[in-house]
């Protein structure tokens, strides 16, 4: 492993590699920083340049992105009290508090090293579980496959923020799309309404390009967001004091082991696990009285457990070949576009590729410790950019990355159009993620079910002497159950509050 290792380490020789890694977290801190473009809206405008970098080059950029996006958003939420990120909300209840007590120096030191930290234990974690994870995976068989795409598409459906009946809606119409073009089994047209162009079915990069690039350029200009006067701290100013580093090492610990275990779980795991840290903090500490008014653990917790989730993500992706998050759906994109197919087999087939990015996060994990604190200040004056200067830029992007992905004015025409159609269902608060997830899981989804439905004869009572697939969806059955019911309590709860 070392020995793999290393030579990830050698292919840095080339200067290429390490200079995506700089664009990549350079860039995932700027979008970080800005509230609404996010890792998504900038993986989706890169999307294009993706066969121009290659699969390695590709990965290189899009985890520094994904990482930097989660620090940037921290940034923000210590200093000015917006959240760059979803991720980053829960960051903002204590470190903000910080601020005001004229600690935000500390506070972003503690936010950093604990991203480190946490973004380095995670590393080890994809290390160590995801080749022996791939030995067990290459025994799954199609009802597996198509028991973890619904458990996928279902937890998401069921995790969202919003209606989980909308993000439902979303997933049906992602797989409709999904299926327009040639059928992959009986070589059928489907669905292309006599359109030669429509025979290699919708391009996903227009798709996401518009649903998420176009669309945040849209609700850009929609929005109000006013430009903010920002006091970065000095560099003298940014070591916290020996209290507070007692109190941030165990709480960064715990948040990473959180962070962790639910960037496993399909969904919003990096959201999901900064609240989870911070209930922790809260429970296990011996003054919870404190969080809410500047607690340090209510920082580094949280902000272990966003970075965490992030390195834990790529596991089901590389292991599997299913992405479990928008963000991962994407980096599968950039990889197909290259003729890679991860699965089962993809460490063992591409152990340069493998290792390589391994390399290159724990490269990207220290460009970010090493360069974000003293450019605090100048990524925060990113925040009085105009959004009439943002729109056109980002759609440009958009425009160019697309034309040049399938030299095709009809992709433009198809990411404009998907483009509005996001913005008109995102305002009516549909979830764009669930139909960009259910459009990349469609044809793993589709063959795994058309393959288990001729194993089995259409017997259905089949799946019952596959134990590992009723044992992916008992547990499915048993958490969006369990959601339902919490939600159904609360919602009871609410009217009696109100007879």
């Amino acid at each position: 492993m070392l020995h793999d290792l290393g030579a990830g380490f050698a292919s840095f020789s080339d200067p290429t590699y390490l200079l995506l890694a700089l664009a990549g977290v350079v860039l995932g801190t700027l979008v970080g920083v800005l509230p609404g473009i996010g890792p998504i809206g900038a993986m989706s405008i890169l999307l294009g340049v993706t066969t121009q970098v290659g699969p390695t080059g590709s990965l290189i950029l899009f985890a520094g992105i994904y990482f930097g996006s989660t620090y940037g958003g921290s940034t923000t939420s210590i200093l000015l009290n917006i959240p760059g990120e979803a991720s980053s909300v829960v960051t903002a209840l204590d470190g903000n508090q910080m601020t005001k007590k004229g600690r935000s120096g500390p506070a972003l030191t503690i936010a950093a090293v604990s991203s480190f930290v946490a973004g380095t234990l995670s590393i080890v974690g994809l290390m160590l579980f995801a080749p022996a994870l791939s030995s067990v995976a290459v025994k799954l068989g199609p009802p597996e496959y198509m028991a973890l795409c619904l458990a996928g598409l279902l937890l998401l459906a069921a995790l969202s923020h919003g209606s989980t009946a909308r993000a439902l809606v979303m997933i049906c119409l992602g797989l409709a799309v999904g299926t327009v073009g040639i059928d992959p089994v009986g070589g059928d047209l489907r669905f292309t309404m006599g359109s030669t162009t429509l025979a290699q079915g919708f391009s996903f990069t227009a798709l996401v390009m518009g649903v998420f690039g176009v669309t945040e350029a849209l609700t850009i200009v929609g929005g109000k967001r006013p430009a903010q006067a920002v006091k970065a701290p000095r560099l003298r100013e940014l070591l916290p004091s020996r209290a507070e580093a007692r109190r941030a090492g165990p709480a960064a610990l715990r948040g990473s082991v959180i962070g962790f275990l639910l960037g496993l779980v399909p969904g919003p795991a990096a959201v999901l696990s900064t609240f989870a840290s911070y209930v922790t903090e809260k429970r296990v500490s011996r003054h919870p009285e404190r969080f809410g008014h500047g607690a340090v653990e209510g920082v580094a917790g949280p902000e272990a457990a966003n970075n965490a989730a992030a390195g834990a993500a790529f596991i089901p992706l590389m292991v599997l070949g299913i992405p479990f998050a928008p963000t991962m759906a994407l980096v599968l994109a950039a990889l197909l576009l290259n003729g890679i197919v991860p699965g089962p087999t993809f460490v063992d087939d591409q152990p340069e590729l493998f290792w390589t990015v391994i390399a290159a996060m724990y490269i990207g994990n220290l460009m970010l410790l090493v360069l974000n604190l003293p450019l605090v200040g100048l990524f925060t004056r990113l925040l009085s950019v105009p959004p009439h200067v943002m729109m056109p830029l980002i759609i440009g992007l958009c425009t160019i990355g697309v034309y040049a992905d399938g030299n095709s004015t009809f992709d433009v025409v198809v990411m404009l159009a998907a483009g509005v159609f996001g913005f008109l269902l995102r305002s009516s608060g549909f979830s764009m993620a669930a139909f960009v997830l259910a459009v990349v899981l469609q044809p793993t989804l589709e063959s795994s079910l058309r393959q288990t439905m001729a194993f089995s004869d259409g017997d259905p009572t089949y799946l019952l002497g596959r134990p590992v697939t009723m044992i992916i969806l008992a547990l499915v059955a048993a958490a969006v159950g369990g959601m339902a019911r919490t939600s159904w309590v609360a919602r009871r709860q609410a009217r009696s509050l109100v007879s």
